[in-house]
């Protein structure tokens, strides 16, 4: 008898041990390290997810009481799991129109850039319009900008618009300028640049707003169009890792079509619209939006203050150093955003504005300091989470104002390398100072959130994330110049895309860490972005990227 009283004693304390009884999970994930983003509980071996929700972060012994006959669970074979990875910046519809017409990326000349035009015409025949983008003169042996000239050498009597990867330029062959009705004695637009050389003939060059003055020649995309390259984006964003896009300059119309999308699910990220300014009544009359599921939020607003720096539009306070008589161009004028900004105010929709040069970014932080100070009586201010898009080069003095004025540093890290090898020349070696300053940044205070600026660059996290961390090229040079001291700890690294985005678009209680009861949006890479050595951190991939508990992606 005693020794039955003995065993079953022994028997009630083993099952007192065993985890307590669970409902079998949806989906179990384990088989490499998990990165959560807690501070408190940084790293754990498994995640169980339960309709569409995170509902156990543990051991695996407590996961595996959580598999049931309908569970599925994925062995990560060593891969990393994070917090669902969100590019804060990016142009959704344009990333899928990359996929879809010439691609310009890595052409190593103009040269190169024109024999691609030639073979792309002689492999689709086209008849009309011919477009692409994605060509940087950075490195060219050429020393310049693509020209009409490099583009009538092939193109013939074909018009031909080739846009700059930063999407502040473009270059338009003789038949284009034509067809446009474009000369040497076209009056500038405002806030635009027509480009001539020392002949003072057309190189077909137009910079910002000037490039209007061609893409009317552009037909506007059908619905089927517009529909082809949102499936492409799709496509190339989940098998990139990404969970959640902050998708910039939306056109109104793409709302609904997006929307539409998500009721048919078709719409396997999570999309966060700003729409573009000029489209934007819709949205303040009707206030923020969102589809049924969740998939789609529209409550932003997106302006466009300068340009860009690769092409000479970024406003400075001083010429730049490579070209004394510029000092960029206000794409927006400042009297002209005012009205725009006290709407979105007045209508509780964020506002996220583009700046790059130091003069352009004191010029947003003076703008959005007004709107605030001047808030009608009848106005409830809501939390307003205002953004400044870029945020590329600020003089050192404006850095503490993004925190003292709550404004968010929406930067993108890539821009940081892939600029290395010009901006020094545009901006010389003292505005380098207070130039890609994340760290800076972050330490006075302010909330920092990473994108790409997807199709401008890559798109590839692990670029950005590397980009972030390492404050090098991919060939891994720097300089001391350059500002080493500004790459970021690989925690604030993963805090970028990660919880920075989900507080940006109002979601930091759903979305930004691994926690239980929030949103299951998961991304896994091939290499563990917290301990790998930084040149191995590019080399990586996807593995696995999983929305609101279901998997969008799957490297097999």
């Amino acid at each position: 008898m005693r020794s039955t009283a003995v065993a079953l004693s022994a028997f009630a304390l083993a099952l007192c041990a065993l985890p307590a009884l669970a409902q079998p999970a949806d989906l179990v994930i384990w088989g490499g390290p998990v990165h959560t983003g807690e501070a408190g509980a940084p790293r754990a071996e498994a995640v169980a997810v339960s309709a569409g929700r995170i509902a156990y972060v543990g051991d695996r012994r407590g996961a595996q009481a959580r598999v049931g006959p309908r569970t599925r669970v994925v062995d990560l074979k060593g891969a990393a799991l994070f917090p669902g990875f969100t590019d804060a910046h990016a142009h959704l519809r344009g990333i899928g129109e990359r996929e879809l017409t010439l691609n310009l990326e890595g052409a190593r000349s103009a040269a190169d850039a024109a024999g691609r035009l030639k073979s792309y015409i002689a492999e689709r025949k086209p008849t009309g319009l011919v477009q692409g983008r994605g060509w940087i003169e950075t490195g060219w042996p050429e020393g310049r900008f693509l020209e009409r000239r490099d583009l009538d050498a092939v193109s013939g009597a074909l018009p031909v618009i080739l846009v700059r990867a930063d999407g502040h330029a473009l270059v338009a062959n003789s038949a284009a300028l034509k067809a446009a009705g474009v000369d040497e004695t076209t009056p500038v637009p405002a806030g635009g640049q027509i480009l001539k050389g020392p002949d003072g003939k057309l190189t077909g060059v137009l910079v910002d707003n000037a490039m209007g003055l061609v893409r009317k020649l552009a037909a506007a995309p059908s619905e089927a169009e517009r529909l082809a390259a949102f499936r492409a984006a799709f496509k190339v964003e989940t098998a990139y890792g990404w969970t959640g896009v902050h998708s910039m300059s939306v056109a109104w119309p793409d709302v609904a079509l997006l929307e539409q999308m998500a009721a048919r699910g078709e719409a396997p990220l999570r999309v966060y619209n700003a729409v573009d300014a000029g489209q934007a009544g819709p949205l303040f009359e009707g206030g923020p939006r969102q589809s049924p599921d969740g998939r789609i939020t529209t409550r932003a607003v997106k302006l466009y203050m300068d340009g860009a720096l690769g092409s000479r539009g970024a406003v400075l306070f001083a010429p730049y150093a490579d070209a004394p008589h510029v000092s960029g161009t206000y794409v927006t004028r400042p009297e002209a955003a005012k009205p725009i900004l006290a709407r979105a105010r007045d209508s509780g929709i964020q506002v996220a504005m583009h700046a790059i040069g130091d003069k352009g970014n004191a010029t947003v932080l003076d703008l959005f300091e007004e709107a605030f100070r001047n808030v009608p009586a009848n106005v409830r201010l809501r939390d307003p989470r205002w953004r400044v898009e870029h945020a590329q080069i600020v003089r050192p003095a404006d850095i503490p104002r993004f925190s003292q004025d709550a404004v968010i540093a929406s930067m993108q890290p890539s821009h940081a390398i892939g600029d290395f090898h010009f901006a020094p020349a545009r901006l010389g070696e003292a505005r380098l100072n207070g130039a890609y300053a994340w760290k800076s940044l972050l330490k006075s205070g302010a909330v920092v959130v990473g994108g790409s600026d997807a199709p401008v660059e890559r798109g590839d996290p692990l670029i950005e994330f590397y980009a972030a961390v390492a404050r090098k090229d991919l060939k891994g040079f720097s300089a001391p110049n350059w500002h080493p001291e500004e790459a970021l700890s690989r925690e604030e690294a993963l805090r970028l895309f990660t919880a920075a985005p989900a507080f940006a678009r109002f979601a930091e209680d759903e979305l930004g860490t691994i926690t239980v009861g929030k949103r299951a949006d998961l991304t896994a890479f091939s290499v563990d972005l917290m301990t790998a050595p930084e040149a191995e951190i590019p080399k990586g991939h996807a593995v696995l990227t999983v929305v609101n508990g279901q998997v969008v992606y799957e490297r097999k």
